[in-house]
């Protein structure tokens, strides 16, 4: 099956440029998460981190 799969997508010109793009898109967006986690805020880190740990009566309290 993989015989048929790849000897047909030879036959397709400019394929050689999806893997490329696909690599690009990865890279920029493993990057782009990089950034956010680096620039963020400490206590919004902490205060996410705390959420599935609330109870309901703290979720009152805190509004």
């Amino acid at each position: 099956m993989l015989k048929f799969i790849k000897g047909h997508m030879e036959s397709i010109e400019g394929i050689e440029i999806y893997p490329m793009i696909s690599l690009l898109i990865f890279f920029v967006f493993f990057a782009l998460l990089f950034w956010w986690v680096i620039t963020s805020k400490k206590e919004h880190i902490q205060e996410v981190s705390r959420i599935p740990l609330e109870t309901e009566n703290e979720k009152e309290y805190n509004l």
